[in-house]
């Protein structure tokens, strides 16, 4: 029997700033180590905060997240969602990237490109609501990008 995909979203605090270059250096490794393990998914930064998609084989997916909660680089590592999925969503990604800058001003009703708020989530509606806005968000600005 093959292992089950699983999907986990967890947020986090950097404990010190990444820079480009840091951050450069962790997705290569990532990348790398995720391609080996099966794992796909999606990483947002910004100010200090993460939020990352993991998705792939439920022992590697697992075996990772207890990687980063022991990662002396993260701190308040919070899951907001583990659940069971039959699809990847993020399939043709080891690890997509997109660093988020502060907004100039605030967002129009029913767009989402933070997740400033989903951190402090406790209705699971909510929070899968935001993770659908922020990957479509991903995905459309990722195909702009490659244009």
């Amino acid at each position: 029997m093959t292992d089950p995909l699983i999907s986990v979203v967890y947020t986090s605090h950097a404990r010190a700033p990444f820079t480009d270059p840091d951050l450069e250096q962790l997705l290569s490794i990532s990348r790398e180590s995720n391609a080996r393990r099966g794992i796909t998914g999606m990483l947002l930064y910004r100010a200090g905060h993460f939020i990352q998609i993991l998705e792939g084989p439920d022992a590697a997916v697992r075996e990772l997240m207890r990687v980063i909660q022991e990662d002396p680089r993260h701190a308040d590592v919070r899951i907001v969602r583990d659940e069971e999925i039959r699809a990847r969503r993020f399939s043709e990604w080891s690890m997509g990237y997109e660093p988020i800058s502060p907004p100039s001003h605030p967002a129009p009703d029913g767009f989402r490109d933070t997740f400033d708020d989903l951190g402090d989530q406790d209705d699971p509606d909510n929070v899968l609501r935001a993770i659908g806005e922020l990957t479509l968000w991903f995905r459309v600005r990722s195909r702009h990008q490659g244009d």
